[in-house]
Formats: structure tokens, sequence, C-alpha cells
């Protein structure tokens, strides 16, 4: 493989390590928040369940026929859409859910000649419904993952100011219901104006209307001015309770969107350093190959390859934890240490075990008793540079420092045979 690409994969793989990091530790932040939003919708469910009963009690009772929020308009005409999204994405579905709500309802508003306005809630609103350039009221956004009570309050008071001055005539409320964990599903509230048969309770479900008042209640002052009160409050909790359970709805897709990202990541993985590591293994058969070529280019009956290609071939099964086994080694040197040559017999090509002396190709250092190799007879003797024969008087008188295979290896060796010594020479150094 050639450098540059392997540079590329080890590149893609560490991006892919990094950002699974990021996705597995949103993963766990997302998981972990679920149990407190979803906790804040319970801790909520109360407040907003009592506050229906009461609003509901006077309604059916007739306290609040007159007032503007309980009476519906006798002609729509501009429909107000309350969309709560995120303000961040990597949320899978979530806010798509939303978006495309919204876009049915505008759909079928235009058909019935409907005009419309958007307040978007979330940052992931706004941005797209301005981009394809619908109608924006007023955005509220900054706040997605951890609403307050004080949010929903200004919300709730921009959209009764709407309908009280009369800009919209209808405001309809679009969120996604946290139903568990695993379960959420989009839902579309009508918010103003309220009626009897539509009053919900924290959790945005429609409760049925009696016949009649559940309790008898004592007033004061008199019952339509405290339902005038409390139809704000009620209509504060509502949008609350919405927020709470996108919130909570938030968490729960983004803890699968990131379980998600973070199991593709480790699959990503797994394919890169699959691919990268047949790539080198065909990178390595064949620098193999083009080596043995290159010998074999040589001519004659035997083969040179250079030490550096042999040091290479045993660096890349090395790299993978093989031996050299039926690989080149290197095998030769000159006397003065310089670059070694192996040589490849070709008819002996998988046995490269041939020992190399000091004194270079054919020869072999004594060990500390004197032995050679097997096979080798040639004694040589590093003082007087004379290598004995077995024919030599000497050979058995004298101890082996270097061995020979022949009698050319021992003259290529800068030795002299015993017996081709000057004659004059009379020094007993053998």
């Amino acid at each position: 493989m050639a450098g540059g690409q392997e540079r590329i994969l080890r590149g893609r793989i560490r991006s892919v390590q990094g950002i699974k990091k990021i996705t597995r530790a949103m993963e766990l932040i997302a998981a972990s928040r679920i149990v407190k939003a979803q906790q804040r919708v319970q801790a909520a469910v109360p407040y907003s369940e009592k506050i229906t009963e009461v609003v509901k009690d006077l309604a059916v009772g007739g306290a609040g026929g007159d007032l503007p929020l309980l009476a519906g308009r006798a002609e729509v005409k501009t429909v107000c859409y309350v969309a709560v999204t995120a303000d961040r994405g990597l949320a899978g579905g979530y806010n798509a859910g939303v978006q495309r709500a919204t876009e049915g309802e505008i759909k079928a508003d235009h058909l019935r000649g409907d005009q419309y306005v958007i307040i978007p809630v979330g940052r992931k609103a706004e941005g797209y419904f301005r981009f394809r350039g619908y109608t924006l009221g007023q955005p509220f956004n900054g706040f997605s993952d951890n609403p307050t009570y004080a949010h929903a309050r200004e919300i709730g008071e921009h959209v009764i100011d709407l309908f009280q001055k009369g800009e919209v005539d209808r405001v309809e409320l679009v969120y996604t219901r946290f139903i568990s964990a695993g379960s959420q599903e989009v839902v579309l509230r009508p918010l103003v104006p309220l009626s009897v048969e539509t009053i919900a309770g924290g959790d945005g479900r429609p409760t049925p209307a009696g016949d009649g008042p559940t309790a008898s209640y004592e007033f004061e002052p008199d019952p339509a001015s405290i339902l005038d009160t409390l139809l704000p409050r009620y209509v504060e909790a509502r949008i609350y309770a919405a927020l709470l359970n996108a919130a909570a709805a938030e968490h729960a897709f983004r803890q699968r969107a990131m379980k998600s990202a973070t199991d593709n990541a480790e699959d990503l993985i797994k394919t890169l350093s699959r691919i990268m590591n047949r790539a080198r293994q065909d990178s390595i058969t064949t620098e193999i190959m083009e080596i043995v070529s290159g010998a074999e280019a040589l001519g004659g009956d035997r083969d040179v390859v250079s030490a550096a290609q042999l040091v290479d071939i045993d660096a890349m099964f090395g790299r993978f934890g093989g031996d050299r086994d039926g690989a080149a080694d290197v095998v030769g040197g000159d006397r003065d240490g310089g670059g070694s040559v192996a040589t490849l017999e070709r008819d002996d090509r998988e046995s490269l075990a041939a020992p190399v002396g000091r004194f270079g190709p054919g020869t072999a250092d004594a060990t500390d008793d004197g032995a050679g190799p097997d096979g080798w007879d040639i004694k040589g003797n590093a003082d007087s540079m004379l290598f004995h024969t077995t024919d030599s008087p000497w050979y058995g008188r004298t101890k082996a420092e270097v061995w020979f295979d022949s009698e050319d290896s021992a003259r290529a060796a800068g030795f002299t045979r015993w017996d081709e010594r000057d004659r004059n020479d009379t020094s007993t150094d053998r």
C-alpha cells in the first residue's frame, strides 16, 4: 500500500474514533437527562389537573359564557400555530416530526382559504420555517431542554394577546408528547379559544366533560371574575406541560440517535481497519515478489539480493508477528564490515542457514572449543593467515580460529595454503 493511502485510512479511523467518543458521551448525557425531565413532567401534573378541574367546573356551571377565551369566533380567518421544537439538532427525527405536522395543517388551512402565522419555539423551528418563507410571529428560543414556568407564561401571554386583539382567530399547539423513553408522539392540541369539550389535563389528553359541576363551590367575588383570572393561568399550565413533554421527548430522541451513531461508528471503524489490513497484506506480497523477481533478473546460477532489501523483508514479517522461514536473510559481508550481501542458491532456496564468519562468505568463526559447521573441514589460523587441509601435518595440532567450506573461500579471505608459504619462512606459527 502506498504510504499516502495508508495515512488517509489511519486518519479516517482516528476521526471516526473521535466522533464515536463524542456520540457516546452525548448518549449517556441524554439518558441521564431523560429521568430528570420525566420527573419534572410528573411533578407538574397535580397543579395542571387541579386547575383543569376548577376551570372545567366553572365553565360547565355557566360562569364564563361571555369570556373572550371561551367564546369562539364565528369565522376563522387566521390560525396561529405554536410549534415546539429543540434549540439543537442531533436528535433524530424529533424536530422533523413537529415541522411536518405543522406544514400539514398549514396546507389544509390553505385549501380552506385560511391565513396562518407560526410562533416558533426553539431555534430549529425558527430556522426551518424562516428558510422556507413561512409567515412567522415572535420566536421563543434558548430553553428547549430545560423550560421553566416563566417561559410558559411568556408564550401564553403573547398568544392570548394576539387572540384578544383579533390578530388570530384560533391558536393550535404542536409538540411531541412524551409517553415513555421508547415512545413519543407528535400531537396537535387546540389552545385558544377554550371549550368545555377540549379542556385537557397536564399531559395534554382530552378529558370528557360531565353533565354538570362535580362539586359545589362558593365564590368570592363572582365566578365569572374568578374564571377570567384562572383561564390565562390554565393556558400557561397547558403550555408548560407541553414544554416539559417536549423536553423529555427531545432527550429520548437524542439518546436513541446517539446510540445509533455510536454503533455505526464502531461498524465503520471495523470496515476501515479491514480494508487497511487487506491492502497492507497485498502490498507486502507485492514487495516480496518484486524482490525475488529482481534477484532472479540478475541472472546466473546464483541470485544476489541486497541486504537492505532483506532487512525490509524482515521488517515486513516482524510487523505482523510472523517469522522469516522461507524468506531471505542477510548471510554475507565483507571483511571491513561494509554492505553485506546474501547469496540464494537456486536449488536450495528454502535453506538459508549457512553461517557467515568475520572473513566474509564461505567462512565461519570457530566456537570456544574450536568446533566448526558440519561438513566444513578446512582450518584457518588468523595469526599466521594459513589454512590447513586434512592432509596437512599440522592439521591435528592446529586449533581452528576460522573454518572454510572450500579452498577458494579461504583464498578469497586472504589466507595461504599451509604448503604454499615461502620455503625460507622458518616461523613455527602454523
